[in-house]
């Protein structure tokens, strides 16, 4: 059962007028909201269908910051995005560490579905989902897939052989949502590189402003994989010399790119490597040509001499999945590291590691114990991209239609 019918389809079968008594309406309102605030957000949804005046109780300004600010502080529950066999569908799965990971995973509804069935994820942020059309680009919505509500972006003029890359994300300080769209257009010229262009569109807004072009190749098949210290954060080359791989951040705040130093790994420039959030650091998760894992850890943000090699993951095959595994759907394969057996997605609260097999499989780490732990999910599609999501019951009412103050040349 998807997630909204099973919000929707489960109506009272009190006579109509009965009211509700608990222990809930007789504690101070303060009380009431610390305790909702704690409640994971699948339980929080179904408190909110019980009865009206638990619906207001749930309906106060003040929960979906206190629960947001709580939630951060636990497990993440987990995006699947699925389009196989036929179309794209979006699941998601609560991790519980204590109960060996037997949560089901259950489908959530996309609204927008009949106007742009064929979706990619563009980035998880803040209790929100940026969704953008898979074949032409527009439209781009934002969406919080707890809730249901979504709203539309403006819709940008399209390019002439265009290739185009959406990020996401949300700035802390700031607090504000940034939807970054780069360009890359026309055909290859004597450098051997397409024009670029860079668009920011600020939630709160209603215009996308262009903030001059990039230097570097931003691979649509590898969206920002870390948001650190207010920055978006790639593995890619330079533009017009194309020797060296680089980490590179845009900064949500000044909207400027810039390059991060690496770590002292040794042959990066022929390793594949990718980036991941650890503990609230960027870290780079580095294959070796054993199949071992090096993960590196930033322990102060852009200071190259914080770097560390935290621990390494050694090679591993989950049960039922074989070395010589079929291809997943393009779509899928498309987003990931051009075929890499294992991604790191994130470091859960009991100390393990929370890693992706071949778009197929979900496993724990202990990097203690250096011992491997399949994870029992009932109902996982057979070919997935996961996303690190946290639940909330934030609103997208009002991200639109506010006056743009951001710097940058308006877009008409």
């Amino acid at each position: 059962m998807d997630l909204v019918t099973e919000r929707e389809g489960k109506r009272s079968s009190r006579p109509q007028g009965a009211q509700v008594t608990s222990g809930m309406e007789s504690l101070p309102r303060e009380i009431a909201i610390d305790i909702l605030s704690r409640l994971p957000i699948t339980s929080l949804m179904q408190f909110k269908c019980v009865c009206r005046a638990w619906r207001l109780l749930a309906q106060d300004p003040r929960l979906p910051i206190m629960h947001l600010a709580l939630s951060t502080e636990n497990n993440p529950c987990l995006i699947l995005h699925c389009d196989y066999p036929i179309r794209n569908q979006l699941y998601f799965v609560e991790i519980d560490a204590t109960n060996g990971y037997t949560e089901a995973v259950r489908k959530i509804k996309t609204p927008f579905g009949s106007v742009m069935p064929e979706f990619d994820i563009a980035g998880s942020s803040n209790g929100l989902l940026c969704l953008s059309d898979a074949l032409y680009c527009d439209p781009v919505h934002i969406y919080n897939p707890f809730t249901g509500y979504y709203i539309e972006l403006p819709k940008l003029n399209q390019y002439t052989d265009q290739e185009v890359v959406f990020e996401f994300g949300f700035h802390l300080e700031l607090k504000v949502y940034k939807v970054v769209r780069i360009v890359y257009t026309g055909l290859l010229g004597r450098a051997g590189y397409k024009k670029s262009v860079v668009q920011v569109f600020t939630l709160g807004t209603n215009t996308w402003r262009n903030r001059g072009h990039v230097p570097y190749q931003i691979d649509r098949r590898r969206p920002s994989e870390a948001l650190v210290n207010g920055a978006l954060h790639w593995v890619t080359r330079r533009r017009r010399v194309a020797l060296s791989q680089l980490i590179v951040s845009f900064d949500l705040a000044d909207e400027e790119f810039r390059e991060v130093p690496r770590p002292e790994c040794g042959g990066l420039d022929k390793c594949t490597y990718h980036l991941v959030v650890l503990g609230g650091c960027l870290s780079a998760a580095v294959y070796c040509t054993d199949g071992r894992i090096e993960v590196w850890v930033m322990k102060d943000y852009n200071v190259k001499e914080s770097w560390i090699k935290e621990f390494t993951v050694g090679s591993y095959v989950p049960v039922g999945l074989n070395q010589d595994v079929d291809r997943p759907p393009f779509s899928i394969w498309k987003n990931g590291l051009s075929g890499r057996l294992v991604r790191l997605l994130c470091l859960l609260k009991n100390g393990d590691i929370l890693l992706e097999y071949k778009s197929k499989a979900l496993v724990s780490y202990d990097p203690e114990r250096q011992d491997f732990k399949d994870l029992t999910i009932r109902r996982l599609p057979n070919w997935f991209q996961t996303f690190i999501h946290v639940g909330s019951l934030i609103s997208v009412d009002g991200l639109l239609g506010q006056k743009d103050e951001q710097k940058g040349e308006e877009i008409r």
